[in-house]
C-alpha cells in the first residue's frame, strides 16, 4: 500500500512537471511548436534587419549623445592607430539644434514642402485615378506612360530636371525663349528653386498615388453607384458619398507613406538644387547630411539631426493614427 502511494505521489509530481515545462505541454511551447516553419522562415529577414537597421540606429543614438567628429575620432594611418578621444556630452547636441535658426528654418521649409507635395500627389492620383477607372480607349497605354516616372531612379529624373531647368542652356528657358518670353532662374532664385523642387518631387510621386488609388477606386462595388444613380444622385455626390469613404483605408495608407517619404526625399533636393541657393531649399535630412559628409565631419551632430528627424516622423505617424482612429477607421 504504502508503496502504491509513493508511485502515485511520483506520478502525479512527473505530470505537474510535464505541465509546467512551457517547451513540453505549455502554451508557449505550442505555439513554437506549431509555427517553428514560420519563424525559420522570417528569421533570416530579422537577423538582416538588425544588422542593416538595428545597429546602425543605435550606433547613431550613441554618436548623438557624445562629440564625435573627424577630428577626435580613432582611425589607422598605416602601421599608426589613433585612438578616439570623443566624450560623452549628453543631450548638448540636441539642445544646440533645437535651439539653434537653422533648425527651424529647415523645419519650417521641410513642412511646407511636404504637406505641399502630398496635397498635390494626392489631388493628381485621384483625378488621375478616376480617369483611368472609365472605360476608354488606350488605356492600358495610359497607364504604361503616367507610371514610368515612377520606374524611373529618382537620381535618374533628379539629373534629367537639373538639366531641364538649366538657366542658361536647359530645354524649359529655350521653350519660354521660343515663345517670345524671358527665361527663368529655376535654380538660381530661391522662390523659384523651391517651386520647382515641389514640381519634380510632384511628377515623380503622382504615378504611385495615381495606382494605389485606382486599385482603390476598382475594389468599391459598382453596385453602389448603379444604386445611388437609381436614387437620382448627382455625380457630386456618388463622389462624396461612396468614392471618398470607399477610398479611405487606401488613401489613409498611401497619405502616411506619401508623407514620409517625402519628408526624406533627399534625392531631388540634393540632386535638383544643392540644397540651394543659399541653402533656401535645404530639408533637414539634406542638412545633416552635409553635417556629417562635408567640411569637417561632425558625425554626433548629423545624428542628432537625424534622431530628431525620426522622433518628429514617429510623433507624426502616432498623431496620424489617432485621428484616424476617432474618425473610425480602423488602420
Amino acid at each position: 500500500m504504502t508503496a502504491q502511494v509513493v508511485d502515485g505521489t511520483a506520478a502525479g509530481a512527473s505530470a505537474r512537471g510535464r505541465a509546467r515545462d512551457p517547451m513540453r505541454g505549455g502554451r508557449a511551447g505550442r505555439f513554437v511548436s506549431r509555427h517553428w516553419y514560420a519563424w525559420a522562415m522570417c528569421a533570416p529577414v530579422v537577423i538582416v534587419t538588425l544588422v542593416l537597421v538595428g545597429y546602425p540606429l543605435v550606433r547613431g543614438i550613441y554618436l548623438s549623445l557624445t562629440d564625435a567628429t573627424e577630428a577626435n575620432l580613432g582611425r589607422t594611418i598605416g602601421m599608426n592607430v589613433i585612438p578616439s578621444t570623443y566624450e560623452f556630452v549628453g543631450l548638448s547636441n540636441y539642445t544646440a539644434i533645437v535651439t539653434s535658426a537653422e533648425f527651424l528654418s529647415r523645419l519650417g521649409w521641410t513642412v511646407t514642402w511636404t504637406v505641399a507635395c502630398v496635397a498635390l500627389h494626392y489631388g493628381l492620383g485621384l483625378g488621375l485615378a478616376l480617369l483611368l477607372n472609365r472605360p476608354m480607349r488606350l488605356r492600358s497605354f495610359y497607364r504604361l506612360l503616367l507610371v514610368l516616372p515612377w520606374a524611373v531612379p529618382a537620381f535618374v529624373s533628379a539629373f534629367i530636371w537639373r538639366f531641364l531647368l538649366n538657366g542658361e542652356y536647359g530645354v524649359v528657358n529655350a521653350m519660354l525663349r521660343a515663345v517670345g518670353l524671358a527665361g527663368i532662374s529655376w535654380l538660381d532664385d530661391p522662390f523659384w528653386a523651391k517651386l520647382s523642387v515641389i514640381a519634380v518631387n510632384v511628377w515623380l510621386g503622382v504615378p504611385f498615388m495615381m495606382l494605389a488609388l485606382l486599385g482603390g477606386l476598382q475594389a468599391i462595388p459598382r453596385e453602389l453607384y448603379e444604386a445611388a444613380e437609381v436614387d437620382g444622385a448627382t455625380p457630386w455626390q456618388r463622389f462624396r458619398h461612396i468614392t471618398l469613404p470607399g477610398l479611405r483605408p487606401v488613401s489613409s495608407t498611401v497619405v502616411l507613406l506619401g508623407t514620409i517619404w517625402t519628408f526624406n526625399q533627399f534625392p531631388v533636393i540634393f540632386l535638383v538644387t544643392r540644397g540651394g541657393p543659399g541653402g533656401s531649399s535645404e530639408i533637414l535630412v539634406t542638412y545633416a547630411y552635409r553635417q556629417a559628409f562635408e567640411g569637417i565631419r561632425n558625425y554626433s551632430g548629423s545624428a542628432a539631426w537625424g534622431v530628431l528627424i525620426l522622433a518628429l516622423l514617429i510623433v507624426m505617424a502616432v498623431v496620424y493614427r489617432r485621428a484616424l482612429r476617432r474618425a473610425g477607421e480602423a488602420w
